[in-house]
């Protein structure tokens, strides 16, 4: 089952609507918190974890290192992690775990094999760029994985009453934020940004994927040429490859713009 995730701008906001999630009877290890930042202690125990990684690690091996503590319902496991073009994130439950891992978050294994089997089905690796932007803008993000279709349109009530904002507009949010300075930047002679943009943006998209970031092109021309072709059967009769393959080259760049700043900063 595909997960379900809610963008909150404030933390109480957050944690109350994972409680009430988890009154609903979705289960602890299905459910997860993402706040940005954490409290200067374990700030201070993770000096030493690199701030982006030269490649995709499994997830087993990419979280696990700095779990545990007492956060009741969820599980009893908190993380904090660095993660590449956000900087320091918190989650709570082991989902959390997954979803830092599969963002890239260099820490150990003590946990791996535990939080391999708990967190891996479901994980929207697609949607990840959009909870870290929503992170980077200093909101929390809440995330479950429901066991079936009536569970999902429960929590998606749930979050709807609590006040989330939903993944779709946090994600048009996040092209708003980005739309200006990519049509400044584009160029295909003959034809405007604004009938382009379509193209352009699945493009970019595509680059942000979590599967697809920290990797030399040519680990992952194959994966871009599959996307296109997806777009070209999707699009029949349009023009689609310019502008496609400028938006992933431009993903590609901000990605890496982005895990230069929070490496500066931290």
């Amino acid at each position: 089952m595909e997960a379900v995730t809610g963008v909150f701008a404030t933390r109480s906001a957050a944690e109350a609507a994972l409680q009430d999630l988890h009154k609903s009877g979705i289960a602890s290890d299905k459910l997860t918190l993402l706040i940005p930042g954490s409290d200067d202690k374990i700030a201070e125990e993770v000096q030493t974890v690199p701030v982006d990684s030269t490649e995709q690690p499994g997830m087993g091996n990419a979280v696990g290192a700095l779990m545990g503590g007492g956060v009741g319902f969820i599980g009893g496991s908190a993380l904090m992690a660095l993660v590449p073009g956000v900087g320091p994130v918190t989650a709570l439950g082991l989902l959390g775990a997954g979803i830092l891992g599969a963002a890239g978050a260099t820490l150990g294994a003590t946990a791996g094999g535990k939080i391999e089997r708990a967190t891996y089905e479901g994980l929207p690796e697609d949607e990840i760029f959009v909870y870290e932007d929503a992170l980077r803008k200093g909101r929390c993000v809440v995330v479950a994985v429901p066991e079936d279709e009536n569970s999902a349109a429960l929590v998606r009530q749930i979050l709807q009453r609590d006040g989330a904002e939903s993944i779709d507009t946090a994600r048009e949010q996040w092209w708003v934020g980005l739309r200006t300075a990519e049509q400044s930047r584009y160029t295909n002679p003959g034809r405007s940004f604004s009938e382009d943009e379509p193209f352009f943006r699945l493009g970019f998209q595509a680059a942000m994927h979590a599967r697809n970031r920290c990797k030399e092109f040519d680990q992952v021309s194959a994966e871009m040429d599959a996307a296109l072709e997806d777009v070209k059967r999707k699009y029949p009769g349009a023009d689609v490859e310019e502008p496609f393959l400028q938006g992933y080259q431009r993903g590609r760049e901000h990605y890496q713009e982005l895990c230069d700043q929070s490496r500066k900063a931290a």
